[in-house]
């Protein structure tokens, strides 16, 4: 794998140094600026990526969320986990064939051609910048609750600001901080996470569930309508894909992290909202802007529940902050490295491409910047509802693949006693993604569309330049 320039859709995948078995050990860094800072991610530490940039914030509001449609809404859970687990098991299969840094991008590349791996690489890489600058102005509702900001547009502007940048510090230090970062933010926000979803069952009482149907409509629809609200929490399962050149034994690894991450942010999700459901009164809990507060606080008494959950939050925030800022790094790279993105996103240093970080962090800051000057909210609204189309476009594009994979009986990447199971897997992660893209609405398929045909005029330029080289 070289830092700039092109190479061929039939390149070698790069390789893993002398850890490739999986021993558990370091393994060397890599040629690419490789130092004592770059380092390979092991499988915790992978699998803590997929877990921590699909767990952002959003989940401690998720429970009131969901409330008004009753506890069926647990049942939309459970459809949803399957799609997410279906698209899972087709990343792992893709990063087996092809475990390069790069993700959808590099599939969709491979199978498609240039334009459409262009189209998937500049979609994703919108989402990342985009949901940055979104995560960072809800973590500044959280810090406000520690340190009151007093409404001061100022101060919230610097607390998002900083919010950004302290992950992207860690990221310009190299992959052995992102690694670190991630792996003690994850635990971190766990804690409390757990703390809830298990200490709830003792203090579980089914007559603050209300109605399993809170709605006047029918059961399909309530389930359709929830989970259009819950579609989005399993943005980020394609994680260890996208840095599968950072993953120790690619091969093995990302498949596993992704559905290991996957596996448990879901159980994350359905026993937090279950035991919110129980401890909390449902007329209560349809009115609550902080859910996981009042249960702390309905389970131990007090008013401390909301210091705890902040601190939660925050920390949750910043391990997404973290992982995300990293994977829009990485599909630059890899866009880069194939001549479809300009070649400064393809400079790799400590094991990051620092390019990419730099300007990952810049354009979220100048977003947030805007978002608070601006004083409203609802320019930037629309920003964060398009990027729920734009992170879908990768994972159809990428489906897509597996299926033209499969189906077009390429004997080196489909084996034939999986080829049922993987076109019955393939087909079920098509029809999640399709669903993610309905459930985005219309505004924000038809603003995502132009977000990403703007991306056209980059292309061609692009494109242009590598044709005269």
């Amino acid at each position: 794998m070289h830092d700039t320039g092109t190479v061929s859709q039939s390149a070698p995948a790069p390789t893993q140094g002398p850890d490739s078995a999986g021993t558990g050990q370091l393994a060397s860094p890599e040629r690419e600026g490789g130092s004592w800072h770059a380092r390979r991610f092991g499988l915790p530490v992978a699998t803590a990526l997929v877990m921590g940039n699909i767990i952002g914030g959003g989940i401690f509001l998720l429970p009131a969320s969901v409330a008004p449609y009753g506890t069926i809404s647990l049942v939309a859970f459970g459809v949803l986990t399957v799609g997410a687990i279906a698209l899972a098991l087709v990343f792992g299969r893709l990063a087996q064939r092809d475990p390069r840094t790069g993700g959808p991008y590099v599939y969709v590349r491979e199978a498609f051609g240039d334009f459409a791996g262009f189209l998937a690489a500049w979609s994703y890489w919108i989402t990342s910048w985009v949901s940055n600058a979104a995560l960072a102005v809800t973590a500044v509702g959280y810090l406000d609750v520690l340190l009151p900001l007093h409404d001061s547009p100022w101060l919230m502007m610097t607390a998002a600001l900083f919010v950004q940048w302290l992950p992207a510090l860690a990221n310009l230090a190299g992959t052995r901080y992102v690694g670190a970062v991630q792996l003690v933010s994850t635990v971190l926000k766990f804690v409390p996470l757990l703390l809830v979803a298990i200490g709830g069952l003792f203090f579980f009482d089914p007559d603050n569930l209300g109605p399993f149907q809170a709605t006047d409509g029918g059961a399909l629809g309530a389930v359709s309508a929830s989970a259009a609200i819950l579609l989005f929490s399993y943005l980020g399962v394609e994680s260890a894909a996208v840095s599968a050149g950072e993953v120790r034994n690619p091969r093995r690894n990302v498949g596993r992290a992704t559905v290991l991450g996957t596996l448990g942010a879901a159980l994350v999700y359905l026993l937090g909202t279950l035991a919110v459901f129980g401890t909390v009164a449902h007329d209560k809990l349809l009115t609550s802007s902080a859910p996981f507060t009042d249960a702390v606080n309905a389970m131990f008494g007090g008013t401390w529940g909301g210091a705890v959950v902040a601190c939660a939050a925050l920390v949750s925030i910043v391990g997404a902050l973290n992982g995300w800022t990293l994977l829009s790094a990485q599909t630059g790279y890899a866009a880069a490295r194939d001549g479809l993105f300009p070649a400064r996103f393809g400079v790799k240093r400590r094991g990051v491409p620092t390019f990419g970080v730099i300007v990952t962090v810049v354009l979220a800051s100048l977003l947030t910047v805007y978002n608070y000057m601006a004083g409203t909210a609802r320019v930037f609204e629309i920003l964060v509802l398009v990027t729920t189309f734009t992170a879908t476009v990768p994972y159809l594009l990428a489906t897509a693949a597996q299926l033209y994979f499969l189906v077009s009986g390429q004997r080196d990447r489909v084996r034939p006693a999986r080829l049922a199971r993987d076109a019955v897997l393939a087909l079920a992660a098509f029809g999640f993604s399709i669903w993610l893209l309905a459930g985005s609405g219309y505004a924000a398929v038809y603003q995502g569309v132009l977000f990403l045909f703007a991306g056209v005029l980059v292309y061609a330029w692009m494109s242009a330049r590598k044709a005269r080289a």
